[in-house]
C-alpha cells in the first residue's frame, strides 16, 4: 500500500498495521492546521486551492473503522459514510452531476451502484466512481464483499498514470469528507443543495447549506407600484422620437410666426381680407354640422346664391375646429391657432417622410424646416389652404411606411402594415378636403404613383417569374382607402361643379393662367415679407408682373443643399436623377404658359384634366418642387452626420466634439435663418354694434370684395343671411346688387332689395367717405315705407 507524499508525486510504502489514525487526525488532535489533500486527492482539472477548501472539512473521527474495515453493514460508525439509498449521512459526498468521484469516496463499500431513493442525491456511478485521471475505480461489494472479478477495494489505490492514490485502509482516516462545491450549487439550481438538506441519518436532517456569495448580492428590486409603472411609461413616451419631433415642431411654429399667437383675437397674419374669409368658412362648416348639415353647401352669405359655400376652396376639414366658439373673436382666436398648427403639421409632416425614406434625424429636419418655412410660401401667409399642405408628406410617408418600401432600402415586405395603410388613405382624404388648390394635384399624383406601382409590380413579376409579396390584407386596405379617398374628393366636387354649371362665366381661361405665370426669375425672387432676402430683392419684384405669386425661390441654402445632395448622398444615384427630374418637371408646370407657351406642360392639363382649370395661380405648383429639393437636401445632410460619426467612431469618448456638432447642425440652423419673416399682423375691424341684433336677410354698405370679407367673419353672430359675400369670383347678381344700390335708399333700389328678400340694410358710417352714401346717409326716408335707426356707428334701415 502507498499513500502520496505532498508536493513529490511519488509514493512511499506505508505499514499496513499502522495506527488507525492518519496525519491529519493526529494533527488535529494536537491542535495544528490539518495536511493539505494530496494531489491525487484533487481531481482532474481542479486547482489546488479548490482542494484545500475540500480538505479545510473536519476529519472523520478515528474510531471510525480500523484498516479500511467498515462498521456493521458497511456503515462508518460516525455516520460519516453512505447513507440511506448511497446517500451520505452528512451530506458531504458529490452532489448530482458529480462525475469525478472524490477522494473520499474510494473507501466506501456500500452497496454498488445503488441508486439513491427517487434518484436523489446518488451522483455516483453504479459501476463505481472515476480516479482523478477519469478511470472507473470499483467499489466494495455488499457487507465488504470483493467486487466482481475478484477485485477488491484495493485496487482503486493502485497508481495509474503515474499518480498516487492512499491506501485503501486509510483513505477514510486520512481525508475529510468531500462537500459538494459552491459553484456546483449556483449552476445546478439548487439541486446539490436540496440533496443535502433532504439527507437523513438516524432520523436527523442536515441544515441546508447556503450560497457563500449570498451575502455580497445586491438587494432585490422591489414590486413597482401603478403609479411607478405609468410613470414610466409617460416617460418612455416623452423620450420618443416622435413625441419630441411633434414638441419641436409645435414649438419652431410659434417661434417662426411669431407675433401670431401674441393677440390671436384680434389680429390676422398678412393681412384682414382673405382670413377673415378663412376664419369664417371654419365657423360655417362647424356651426351648420352641428345644427343643420344638410345646408351645408347653402351657406349664409351670397344670399339669395345657392352652393354659395363651395365659390372657394372650403377647408372643410378643419370643422371640427369650427365646433369651439362662436362670435367674430372666437372665428379670429380658432385661424390664428390652426394658422400656427398648419406650419407645425407640415414640418412633421416631411421629417416624417424624410425619415421614412431613410434620411437621418438632421436630415430630416432639414427636409422638414425647408418645406414649411420656404421664402416663396411667406408671400402665401395669407392663403390658409395654401400653408395647410402638412398632409401631403405625412399622408405618403404613412402609405410608404405600410407597404414597407423606402427610398434608401427599397421594398421590404416584412415591415408591411396595413393599418398604416388605412392611415395614409385617411389623412389623404383629409387633405383633399381642405381644398383643391393644392389637393388636386395631389390627387393626380397619388393617381399615377398606384398606376405606376401597379405596372412595376406586373414587370418584375413578369421578368423574374416570381410573386412580389404583397398580401391580401394589404390589398384590401389599398382598394378601401383608395375608394374612401375617391368618394371623398367625388362629394366635394359635386357642389364646385354645380357651381359650374350655375355660373359657367366662373371657370378659368388661359388668358387668366397667364396673368398669374411667373418667369424663370421667380425661381430667384424672394416676396416682401423674407427678413433675409426681402429687401434686397426689391428691384427684382418690380419686374414681375403680379409679385405676390410670382415670388417663387425656395432658398438659396436649399438650392446649394440640394445640389450637394446630387454627388454626396445617401440616396443610390438612380433616386438622385430621378429627384431631380422631378424638381426640372415642376418647375416647368410652376410657370404656367411662361415655359414654352406651356404647350407641353400646363396647358394640356387644363384643358383635358378634371378640375384643372380651377386653379388659375401655376406657381403654387412649387410646393412639389421645395419637397423634391428638401429631399435631395436631406440625402446630403445624412451623408454627412454619417460621415461624422465614422470618423468619430475610434474617438474617446465616441461622439462627434462641439465643433463637429455644431457642424451637423449647421445646414438646419441655415435653412431655419433663411426662412425668418416680417410678415405684418394687421388689427381686424370689429363688428359693428348693428351686426349683432339685426335680423337677416340682411345687406351691409358699402360692398366691395374686401369689405364684404369683413361682413363675413361679422356675421358669425348667429349667421344670418347676409347678401354680401367675397370669394375667389363674384356672382353676377351680387354685382347687380352693388349697382342698383349706389342710390340707396331710393324706390328703385328699395323695390328691387325686396324683390331678393333683403329686410335689412346697415350703412357703416366710416366707411362712406367718397361714396354716394357720404351725402344720402342722413335723407329722410319716411315716403319710401321705411325705417331708419342709428345704432352705434352705422344707420339700419328695415324694409
Amino acid at each position: 500500500m502507498t499513500s502520496g507524499q505532498p508536493g513529490t508525486g511519488k509514493a512511499r510504502p506505508t505499514p499496513a498495521d499502522s495506527d488507525a489514525e492518519s496525519r491529519p487526525a493526529a494533527a488535529s488532535a494536537a491542535g495544528a492546521p490539518a495536511q493539505p489533500a494530496r494531489s491525487s486527492d484533487t481531481r482532474s482539472g481542479e486547482s489546488p486551492a479548490e482542494t484545500d477548501r475540500t480538505a479545510a472539512a473536519p476529519a472523520p473521527d478515528s474510531t471510525t473503522a480500523k484498516n479500511g474495515v467498515p462498521a456493521k453493514n458497511g456503515i462508518p460508525a460516525n455516520g460519516s459514510g453512505p447513507g440511506k439509498g448511497g446517500i451520505p449521512a452528512n451530506g458531504s459526498g458529490p452532489g448530482k452531476d458529480d462525475k469525478s468521484g472524490e477522494s473520499g469516496n474510494d473507501s466506501n463499500d456500500s452497496k454498488s451502484g445503488t441508486p439513491a431513493k427517487d434518484g436523489e442525491g446518488n451522483d455516483t456511478p453504479a459501476t463505481g466512481s472515476r480516479d482523478s485521471n477519469g478511470s472507473t475505480a470499483s467499489e466494495g461489494g455488499k457487507e465488504g464483499t470483493p467486487a466482481k472479478d475478484g477485485k477488491g477495494s484495493e485496487d482503486a489505490a493502485e497508481p495509474k498514470d503515474g499518480k498516487d492514490s492512499p491506501p485503501q485502509g486509510a483513505a477514510a482516516d486520512a481525508k475529510p469528507p468531500t462537500t459538494t462545491k459552491w459553484w456546483r450549487r449556483a449552476g445546478k439550481g439548487g439541486r446539490a443543495g436540496k440533496t443535502d438538506g433532504d439527507s437523513k441519518t438516524d432520523g436527523a436532517a442536515t441544515p441546508v447549506v447556503t450560497d457563500r456569495w449570498e451575502a455580497f448580492a445586491s438587494a432585490p428590486e422591489p414590486r413597482p407600484s401603478v403609479l411607478t409603472r405609468a410613470g414610466r411609461a409617460v416617460g418612455r413616451f416623452l423620450i420618443h422620437e416622435w413625441t419630441l419631433a411633434t414638441l419641436c415642431s409645435v414649438a419652431l411654429a410659434v417661434l417662426m410666426t411669431w407675433p401670431t399667437l401674441r393677440y390671436p383675437r384680434y389680429t390676422l397674419p398678412q393681412d384682414y381680407w382673405d382670413p377673415s374669409l378663412q376664419a369664417w368658412q371654419m365657423a360655417w362648416s362647424g356651426h351648420i354640422l352641428l345644427a343643420d348639415p344638410a345646408r351645408l353647401w347653402q351657406s349664409n352669405t351670397f344670399f339669395p346664391e345657392l352652393w354659395s359655400f363651395a365659390f372657394s376652396d372650403t377647408l372643410l376639414g378643419y370643422a371640427p375646429a369650427g365646433m369651439l366658439g362662436s362670435g367674430p373673436e372666437d372665428a379670429l382666436l380658432r385661424y390664428n391657432i390652426m394658422f400656427v398648427l398648419a406650419h407645425a403639421l407640415a414640418t412633421l409632416g416631411a421629417y416624417a417622410l424624410a425619415r421614412q425614406l431613410g434620411a437621418g434625424r438632421i436630415g430630416a429636419a432639414v427636409a422638414g424646416v425647408s418645406y414649411t418655412y420656404a421664402p416663396w410660401l411667406l408671400a402665401q401667409a395669407g392663403h390658409l389652404h395654401v400653408i395647410s399642405n402638412g398632409g401631403i408628406p405625412l399622408a405618403l410617408a404613412m402609405l410608404a411606411r405600410g407597404h414597407g418600401w423606402s427610398l434608401r432600402h427599397g421594398y421590404r415586405p416584412e415591415r408591411r402594415h396595413d393599418g398604416w395603410v388605412y392611415a395614409g388613405w385617411l389623412v389623404a382624404a383629409w387633405q383633399l378636403s381642405l381644398g383643391f388648390g393644392i389637393g388636386l394635384p395631389f390627387a393626380y399624383f397619388l393617381a399615377g404613383a398606384v398606376l405606376v406601382a401597379v405596372v412595376l409590380f406586373y414587370v418584375r413579376r413578369l421578368r423574374t417569374r416570381q410573386a412580389v409579396p404583397f398580401g391580401r390584407r394589404l390589398f384590401v386596405a389599398d382598394v378601401l382607402g383608395g375608394l374612401f379617398f375617391a368618394s371623398v374628393g367625388l362629394l366635394m366636387a359635386y357642389p364646385f361643379f354645380k357651381v359650374t354649371e350655375l355660373h359657367p362665366y366662373a371657370e378659368r381661361t388661359i388668358d387668366d393662367i397667364s396673368i398669374f405665370s411667373p418667369p424663370a426669375s421667380g425661381f430667384v425672387t424672394a416676396p416682401a415679407e423674407s427678413r433675409i432676402w426681402g429687401g434686397l430683392h426689391e428691384g427684382a419684384r418690380a419686374a414681375l408682373p403680379w409679385h405676390p405669386e410670382m415670388t417663387l425661390l425656395p432658398g438659396f441654402v436649399l438650392y446649394a443643399l440640394a445640389l450637394g445632395g446630387l454627388f454626396f448622398s445617401v440616396w443610390r444615384l438612380r433616386h438622385r436623377l430621378l429627384l431631380l427630374a422631378g424638381v426640372l418637371v415642376t418647375m416647368a408646370f410652376a410657370m404656367g404658359t411662361r415655359f414654352f407657351d406651356g404647350a407641353v406642360t400646363y396647358v394640356p392639363l387644363f384643358e383635358h384634366v378634371p378640375g384643372w382649370s380651377a386653379l388659375r395661380t401655376p406657381g403654387r405648383l412649387m410646393l412639389w418642387t421645395t419637397l423634391l429639393l428638401g429631399l435631395l437636401a436631406a440625402g446630403a445632410v445624412t451623408a454627412f452626420t454619417d460621415r461624422v460619426r465614422e470618423l468619430t467612431a475610434q474617438r474617446i469618448p465616441s461622439w462627434p466634439g462641439p465643433w463637429l456638432r455644431m457642424a451637423t447642425l449647421l445646414p438646419l440652423l441655415l435653412v431655419t435663418v433663411e426662412g425668418l419673416n416680417t410678415t405684418p399682423h394687421p388689427v381686424v375691424p370689429t363688428q359693428p354694434a348693428a351686426m349683432r341684433s339685426a335680423q337677416g336677410p340682411l345687406l351691409v354698405l358699402p360692398s366691395n370684395q374686401s369689405l364684404d370679407q369683413h361682413v363675413m367673419l361679422w356675421s358669425t353672430s348667429g349667421f344670418p343671411d347676409v347678401v354680401n359675400g367675397g370669394s375667389g369670383f363674384t356672382p353676377r347678381q351680387l354685382d347687380d346688387v352693388r349697382r342698383v344700390s349706389q342710390s340707396f335708399p331710393d324706390q328703385t333700389s328699395v323695390d328691387y332689395l325686396r324683390t331678393l328678400g333683403v329686410r335689412t340694410v346697415v350703412l357703416l358710417r366710416g366707411q362712406v367717405e367718397g361714396t354716394p352714401w357720404e351725402i344720402t346717409i342722413d335723407t329722410p326716408v319716411e315716403s319710401l315705407g321705411i325705417s331708419r335707426q342709428d345704432v352705434g356707428d352705422a344707420v339700419v334701415y328695415r324694409l
